[in-house]
C-alpha cells in the first residue's frame, strides 16, 4: 500500500533537494534579469513586460505537446535536461557581461529558452510526483513542495536581490546558472521506484499527437472541477503578473528603492506562500477542502487592492502586508487545489492534465506580461497596479461558485478517464460530489 508520508520515499526526498535547488537558482534569475534589463540596459516599461511575456511565451507554443510528450517520456531524464538547459542559459549572461557583449536581444531569447526549459521541468514534475509517492500521500507531498517554493521565493529572491545590491545583478546569474547545475545533478539519483500499489498501465493503441493534446484538454474543460480549478488560478495568475512586471520599474525609477528592498519585497510573497502551504491541510480538515479553498479567497482575496497603493514609508509596509495575504491565499490554492486536480485525474492523463493547467495558468502570465507593459506604457504603472489588484481579488469566484466548494474531501483515484470526451457537462454526479459515495 502506498504511505501518506511521502518522506519514507526516497526518491521524494531527492526530488525534493533538487527542486529546492533548482528553486534557488530560477528565483534569483527572477529577480536579476529584468533589473540588469532596467538598470544596465535602460530598458521602457514596455520593452520590460516583453521580456517577462517571452519568458512565459513557451507555455502558448509548446505547452500543450509538452504534456503529451512527457506522458511518453522518461520524465527524470526530462527534468535533469531542464535544468542543464537553464543553466547554460543564465551561464551566457554573465559572460557576455564580461565580453561587454550583453544586449536585450540576448536577454529575450535566454528568457524564451529558458521558458520552454521551464515547460518541460513544471510538467514533468508534477506528472512524477504521484508515481513517487501514491495518491494516499499526494497532500503532504504537494504541502511540502509548494512550502519549499515559498521558501525558494524567500531566499533566492531575497539573496537575489541582495547579490544584485552588493555586486551586480550579472554575478548573480554565475549563482543561478550554479543551482540549476547543482539540481540537474541531485536528480540523477532518483531510481523511479514505483509505487506499490500504483495501478499497471493499460496498453492503449498508438494515438496521434494531436488526438492526445485534444483529450487532455476535454478532460479539463469538460469537468466543472478542473474547469472552475484552472479557472481561478489563471487569474491569480494574470493579476500577480500584472503587478511583478512593473515593480522594478516601480521601485527604482518612481520610489528611488534599491535592488535589495524589491528582493525582500518579493521574498515577502514567499513567506505568505509558505505560511498558506502549512496551514492548507489542517484547514481543509476543519473545514473541509472545498469550503477552506472558497472562505480564503471570500475572506483574503479582496486584501489585494491595498497592493497598488504601494509607496514610501507606511505605505510600503501596507502593500506588503497585502501582498503577504494575497500570497498566503495562493499557498492554500497550491497545495489544495493540485492535489484535488491529481486525485480528479487517472495516471495516463497526467502529463496532459498539468499541461493543460500549465498552459492555461502561464498563458495568463504571458498575458498579464504583455498587458502590463501596454498599461504602463499607455496609461502608466500605478493603472496596471489597480488592474493586477482587481484580478486578484476577484480570483476567487469560479472557485466559489463551482461544486468544488461543497467538496468535503479529496475523491478517489481515478483510475480511467474522468470524462467521456463528448463536451463539457459536468461528469461530477451530486451524489459524488463531497467525495466518494458512501
Amino acid at each position: 500500500m502506498s504511505t501518506e508520508n511521502p518522506w519514507r520515499t526516497a526518491d521524494f526526498r531527492t526530488l525534493f533537494t533538487a527542486t529546492a535547488l533548482s528553486q534557488l537558482g530560477t528565483n534569483i534569475g527572477y529577480v536579476a534579469v529584468p533589473l540588469i534589463a532596467v538598470t544596465a540596459l535602460d530598458a521602457s516599461p514596455g520593452q520590460v513586460g516583453l521580456l517577462a511575456t517571452l519568458s512565459t511565451a513557451a507555455f502558448l507554443l509548446i505547452g500543450l505537446p509538452a504534456g503529451a510528450w512527457v506522458d511518453r517520456a522518461h520524465q527524470r531524464r526530462v527534468l535533469v535536461a531542464a535544468d542543464l538547459a537553464r543553466a547554460v542559459l543564465f551561464a551566457s549572461i554573465p559572460v557576455a557581461w564580461a565580453l561587454d557583449a550583453l544586449t536585450l536581444g540576448q536577454l529575450y531569447a535566454v528568457a524564451l529558452l529558458g521558458g520552454c526549459a521551464t515547460v518541460f521541468f513544471d510538467v514533468g514534475s508534477q506528472s512524477f510526483l504521484p508515481r513517487l509517492v501514491g495518491r494516499e500521500g499526494l497532500v503532504r507531498a504537494n504541502a511540502a513542495v509548494v512550502s519549499l517554493q515559498a521558501a525558494g521565493n524567500v531566499a533566492g529572491r531575497g539573496a537575489g536581490g541582495g547579490i544584485v545590491q552588493l555586486a551586480t545583478a550579472p554575478v548573480a546569474m554565475v549563482g543561478a546558472a550554479v543551482f540549476s547545475l547543482a539540481s540537474a545533478l541531485r536528480l540523477t539519483g532518483i531510481r523511479r521506484t514505483p509505487v506499490p500499489d500504483a495501478p499497471p498501465a493499460v496498453e492503449q493503441p498508438p494515438a496521434s499527437l494531436r488526438a492526445q493534446i485534444a483529450e487532455g484538454l476535454r478532460h479539463v474543460l469538460g469537468n466543472r472541477e478542473l474547469r472552475a480549478l484552472a479557472l481561478t488560478a489563471s487569474l491569480t495568475n494574470l493579476g500577480a503578473q500584472l503587478i511583478n512586471t512593473l515593480l522594478p520599474v516601480l521601485f527604482t525609477r518612481e520610489l528611488g528603492l534599491s535592488a535589495g528592498v524589491l528582493g525582500l519585497y518579493w521574498a515577502v510573497g514567499g513567506v505568505g506562500i509558505f505560511l498558506g502551504a502549512r496551514v492548507a491541510r489542517p484547514v481543509a480538515r476543519r473545514l473541509g477542502y472545498g469550503r477552506a479553498l472558497g472562505l480564503a479567497g471570500l475572506c483574503v482575496g479582496p486584501t489585494a487592492l491595498v497592493i497598488p497603493l504601494i509607496d514610501q514609508g507606511l505605505w510600503l509596509w501596507l502593500a506588503g502586508a497585502g501582498w503577504l495575504l494575497a500570497t498566503f491565499k495562493m499557498g492554500i490554492d497550491n497545495v489544495l487545489g493540485v492535489s484535488l486536480r491529481q486525485r480528479l485525474t487517472p495516471d495516463p492523463l497526467l502529463g496532459r492534465m498539468n499541461a493543460t493547467f500549465r498552459f492555461m495558468l502561464t498563458g495568463a502570465v504571458a498575458i498579464g506580461s504583455a498587458a502590463a507593459g501596454l498599461i504602463g506604457e499607455l496609461a502608466g504603472v500605478r493603472t496596471a497596479l489597480w488592474v493586477g489588484g482587481g484580478c486578484l481579488a476577484l480570483a476567487f469566484l469560479p472557485v466559489f461558485l463551482s461544486p468544488v466548494r461543497t467538496r468535503t474531501d479529496l475523491p478517489q483515484q481515478a483510475v480511467t478517464p474522468a470524462v467521456s470526451f463528448a463536451g463539457p457537462q459536468d461528469q461530477h454526479r451530486s451524489s459524488d460530489v463531497n467525495g466518494t459515495r458512501r
